[in-house]
């Protein structure tokens, strides 16, 4: 399993327990993010973009490391710049080199709405059909019951841009992979949110970790365009049983 993301903790958010049921069967998992997370702060007198860089760095290693992933690499693209690069080339060699049967990435909503995130989801997409069409792609996203069940703690954490123009509301019905986690993998995936301490201590302590928790504790996809006859990877409906 390949994963493609835009900064240090998307990967936890959307994709912990996926990884954390890939690690447990004994499959690989690799965790491709395109900047280190420079710009992600509302105090950056406390946290100037090299120190911050260096220690969400630091984070998405512990993270992943909580996890069992060892396997990592940054593109090193600015944070909130990725819509002005193009860094398919690169994303194609790490395909190329790891030689995933599953991709996983965002949608092209971006899912909040960051254009980092819009553009990682092409670069992504572009690069899977270039250097391996038989990989299965997925896309993060969310279901119509997400937003209803969790507005209040979204409007909250600005989860949604605000210029978001097409929020994600997924059916079931259309998702290829919907785990609702059960304790032993949400405490691992929270343990590696809890890593990324810069991004996350302050929203758990917004919203209560009960409430966090739930919040995060399912995880949904869909499938995204197919770029080849037959796909290798169909489903992951076992695993999450």
């Amino acid at each position: 399993m390949l994963g493609v993301w835009a900064h240090p903790d998307d990967e936890a958010y959307l994709s912990a327990g996926l990884m954390a049921q890939f690690v447990k069967r004994g499959g690989r998992v690799v965790i491709v993010t395109a900047t280190r997370g420079e710009a992600g702060t509302d105090d950056p007198t406390r946290w100037p973009p090299d120190r911050l860089a260096a220690r969400r760095e630091r984070e998405l290693g512990a993270s992943l490391g909580a996890l069992g992933v060892e396997e990592f690499h940054l593109l090193e693209a600015p944070d909130g710049g990725c819509h002005d690069l193009d860094h398919t080339d690169a994303i194609a060699g790490h395909i190329d080199r790891v030689r995933p049967d599953l991709i996983v990435t965002f949608g092209p909503d971006g899912l909040t709405g960051h254009t980092d995130h819009r553009a990682v989801s092409a670069w992504a997409t572009a690069a899977r059909a270039a250097a391996r069409p038989q990989a299965d792609l997925w896309y993060a996203t969310v279901a119509s019951e997400f937003h209803d069940r969790w507005a209040d703690v979204n409007t909250a954490a600005r989860f949604f841009y605000p210029n978001q123009p097409d929020v994600p509301r997924a059916s079931v019905s259309d998702l290829v992979h919907h785990a609702v986690l059960p304790d032993d993998l949400l405490d691992l995936k929270m343990a590696a949110l809890a890593a990324h301490t810069t991004q996350t201590a302050r929203l758990i302590e917004l919203v209560g970790m009960s409430t966090y928790r739930e919040w995060w504790r399912t995880e949904s996809f869909v499938r995204g365009p197919a770029a080849h006859s037959h796909l290798r990877f169909a489903s992951l409906d076992s695993l999450a049983a």
